[in-house]
């Protein structure tokens, strides 16, 4: 499948994680999307949450607990981000012959395995 790319006032823009200096984009169904959309505002939630704790002076071991719920929600969310891009974006630009995005796709598993 080829990349289709736009030009919106001068700027390049890819329809998938094209390399090179244009803005890269993700090209996700509306169903993965409105997925992840509503996993992140339950974060964002949680997160409110936890600053809530915090300011009403909650017992540590409690607000620990939510961060670390946090924390692997977070974790989740990133492993379904992690499955479509490979499922896409890495496969498609494999297919186009650009190796280059093995190294980069090492190097955002590293960031996500600290």
């Amino acid at each position: 499948m080829e990349s289709e790319q736009l030009n919106v006032n001068s700027i390049k823009v890819s329809a998938c994680c094209s390399p090179g200096e244009e803005i890269r984009k993700s090209h996700h169904s509306d169903h993965v999307k409105n997925g992840l959309i509503s996993r992140l505002n339950r974060i964002e939630g949680q997160v409110r949450g936890i600053k809530g704790m915090v300011e009403k002076d909650v017992y540590c071991d409690d607000v620990l607990n939510q961060i670390a719920s946090v924390q692997s929600a977070l974790n989740s969310v990133g492993k379904l981000l992690l499955e479509n891009h490979m499922k896409s974006c890495v496969i498609e630009r494999i297919q186009e012959g650009d190796t280059q995005v093995l190294t980069e796709l090492m190097i955002t598993i590293n960031k996500l395995m600290k």
